[in-house]
């Protein structure tokens, strides 16, 4: 319970934390290799849940509620929360070097509480969204040849090797 606290007291609610803690395991129920959770890829974003699901990498936003008496809980993943969400991916993905691999936006909503006697109604939303076109993923390439080769033929488009050496002294 002091986990909850704690992070109860940086602004997640008591609702939002059982959420995540039941999106986890309904997801690793489906089939999903779950990553992180509450992942800080940048100083101000985060990122709920990031899973494998195959071979794609999964974003999870989580939105638990406890009735959708005002909507369903995806409806509160607005522009502002996408943009957060691409942002803190993109960050992720940075710090991964940019790994040539298919990545996806999921959201889980999660309809219930810690105290409702029957079990919460979870909802999977894939491919929610994706990443905004001026996101532009692409890993330098490594040099043609490394090591000797690559200095060699540096060396000689350089034009280095027309070079005449110094005389050698006679004697």
């Amino acid at each position: 319970m002091a986990a909850v606290a704690k992070r109860i007291a940086h602004g997640a609610s008591e609702t939002g934390v059982w959420g995540e803690r039941v999106a986890a395991d309904w997801l690793e129920g489906r089939g999903y290799s779950i990553v992180g959770r509450r992942v800080r890829p940048a100083l101000h974003d985060e990122i709920d849940i990031i899973a494998w699901k195959g071979r794609v990498l999964t974003f999870v936003e989580v939105k638990a509620r406890s009735s959708e008496v005002y909507g369903r809980p995806a409806s509160a993943v607005g522009r502002q929360k996408r943009k957060a969400l691409c942002r803190a991916a993109a960050a992720y993905l940075r710090g991964a070097r940019y790994p040539d691999l298919a990545y996806r936006f999921d959201i889980v909503e999660v309809v219930g509480s810690p105290a409702a006697p029957n079990p919460p109604t979870v909802r999977l939303i894939e491919d929610a969204f994706r990443f905004p076109l001026r996101y532009r993923f692409a890993r330098k390439a490594p040099p043609a040849f490394a090591g000797f080769a690559g200095r060699l033929l540096a060396f000689v488009r350089r034009g280095l090797h027309r070079m005449r050496a110094p005389a050698r002294p006679q004697g």
